[in-house]
């Protein structure tokens, strides 16, 4: 079953030239998936319409089976959890329990569900017995990881990403790398960060207001145009490994992990 499905979806900011054009595409049930491109491809934007928080100008937008219209807005946005740039627009209440407990709250659970959820919501971002800590004088991972075990708690069928390795340092990135590598839930990760997109997803989307590319990682590797078009650039590993294969005139495909490049050193030596 496809959790999101877009038809035909054009997008634009008010008084301004589109900012997205002709997207159709569909995600299914426990997918991940990697959005890329240049600034102002329109990357955040496609997941603010996927999160049911901007409205398609033109098209259908549908999240699982249901239409995106403002009278089932609140629905869709149920059925997505979407994790900001930047916590601080996501993270607001006193204590970080409380923050991870909102969602479910106000879903109208009961006690004994809202403490289990936030329970195992907290364990799985990292952040069991921070309970009692004031979010706002926490780190910007641990305000991340907050932001996140407020989604868990939640339980969406999808997780809708912005950036989120962004201004994390590398033990920060490690760690939420890990965390979004442990989950159940099929997500959407927007970043410019191709090392991290080839270890969490299986499926990128090449954004540049169109959709210029939607396959896997080895045929993107191998599309210098592509790659040109959208001023991407591939992890230092990865173009050293294909410089050397070039240099030695030897034959096998660029690695897209550091794992894969040691293997491929051990084999060929």
């Amino acid at each position: 079953m496809d959790v999101v499905k877009l038809q035909d979806v054009w997008y634009r900011y008010p008084e301004s030239p589109f900012a997205l054009e002709d997207i159709s595409l569909a995600i299914a049930k426990g997918e991940r998936v990697s959005l890329v491109g240049p600034n102002g491809a329109g990357k955040s934007t496609l997941l603010h319409l996927m999160a049911g928080l901007y409205y398609p100008t033109k098209g259908k937008l549908e999240v699982e089976g249901t239409l995106l219209t403002k009278k089932d807005a609140r629905t869709v946005r149920q059925k997505v959890g979407f994790l900001f740039q930047d916590p601080d627009d996501q993270i607001f209440m006193p204590t970080v329990w409380e923050d991870v407990a909102f969602g479910p709250i106000n879903m109208g659970l009961t006690e004994t569900d809202v403490k289990e959820r936030v329970a195992k919501a907290m364990e799985l971002a990292g952040i069991a017995g921070f309970e009692d800590r004031v979010p706002h004088r926490l780190s910007i991972g641990e305000k991340k990881r907050v932001a996140i075990a407020g989604l868990l708690a939640m339980s969406p069928p999808m997780l809708l990403l912005d950036e989120p390795t962004a201004n994390l340092d590398p033990q920060g990135r490690r760690d939420l790398v890990n965390i979004l590598e442990s989950l159940d839930q099929g997500f959407v990760l927007a970043t410019h960060d191709l090392s991290v997109a080839f270890e969490l997803t299986d499926r990128v989307i090449v954004l540049k207001k169109k959709i210029i590319f939607d396959g896997d990682f080895r045929a993107l590797v191998n599309d210098q145009a592509v790659l040109k078009e959208a001023n991407l650039e591939l992890p230092s590993f990865s173009r050293l490994m294909t410089k050397w294969r070039d240099a030695t005139k030897r034959n096998f495909v660029p690695p897209l992990t550091v794992e894969e490049a040691l293997a491929e050193l051990l084999r060929q030596r």
